[in-house]
């Protein structure tokens, strides 16, 4: 009688759940009061100049206030989903088998990021000089990348999350156009310091914009690092990114009169007698 070896038993794999601990979480907090902080201080920055030249301070201070909101919701548990992706394991003796992967995925921070990026370009427009049209296509381009950053967070097949990351690594080619070449090139025509510290804020700016696609690559897209990772990540770039960004260009804005944008008209008064709307100094009407 032929003795027959003992067939391997396949165990079934519980899925993998990939969330924070305890170290994300209280890192959420920390810069949700770095972000609360912030606001509050651009606010009062604010207050200190007349309401024709708050046009930085109060973009600046929408920013971080936007940043706090979401880092609260983040903070609390809300704001977060799972995105689901099955990964096959292949073994030698028995058939391959399958493990569910279920990563969570905080949509909060792409609502507080296609809100607040747009408020960070116009800074740096508005900084420049930049015309409306290069403005509004740096705009809808800034918006399509971080949608379809939001898109891939949640693809279905590894085809659709990395198509729509070169979307939107496209998509941020052409805020960097915009603001490297048109925007640096209209910075330089109005003065040398303005010329320089546009170009340095916007260095600034652009490194650390492109550090978040490459930590996006490695968290979300291949799932090299794990979720606290992830935050700690996002956490350091975002306060970088916001308040960091926004106490400099406040504090030289406030020191270089070049740099000031006075807004009359609608702005700073309201509608005219006429019910007409009247942005700059032009008495001749709108």
């Amino acid at each position: 009688m032929t003795s027959v070896s003992p067939i391997p038993t396949v165990v079934p794999t519980l899925p993998e759940i990939q969330k924070a601990s305890e170290t994300g979480t209280r890192t959420l907090w920390v810069v949700f009061v770095i972000m609360v902080i912030s606001s509050l201080a651009f606010y009062a920055m604010a207050f200190r100049v007349p309401v024709q030249k708050r046009l930085f301070h109060i973009l600046t201070a929408f920013i971080t206030t936007f940043a706090a909101i979401s880092y609260f919701a983040m903070a609390m548990g809300d704001g977060i989903s799972y995105s689901h992706n099955t990964e096959t394991e292949t073994h030698k003796h028995i058939p391959d088998t399958t493990v569910d992967v279920y990563r969570q995925v905080y949509w909060a921070r792409y609502v507080d990021w296609s809100v607040t990026t747009p408020l960070l370009l116009m800074d740096l427009a508005f900084l420049a000089g930049l015309s409306g049209a290069n403005i509004l296509v740096a705009v809808v381009a800034d918006i399509i990348m971080i949608l379809t950053g939001l898109f891939a967070a949640f693809g279905s097949n590894e085809s659709a999350l990395w198509g729509y990351y070169a979307m939107a690594c496209i998509a941020y080619l052409v805020v960097i156009y915009q603001l490297a070449i048109h925007g640096r090139a209209m910075a330089m025509s109005k003065d040398s310091k303005t010329g320089t510290f546009f170009q340095a804020i916007g260095a600034f700016t652009l490194v650390l914009w492109t550090a978040y696609p490459i930590v996006w690559g490695i968290a979300d897209g291949s799932r090299n690092i794990n979720v606290d990772a992830e935050i700690i990540s996002y956490a350091v770039l975002d306060v970088l990114a916001k308040p960091v960004f926004g106490f400099w260009l406040l504090f030289t804005h406030d020191a270089m009169p070049e740099t000031s944008v006075s807004l009359e008209g609608f702005w700073a008064h309201g509608l005219g007698k006429e019910g007409s709307l009247r942005v700059g100094d032009d008495d001749e009407g709108a």
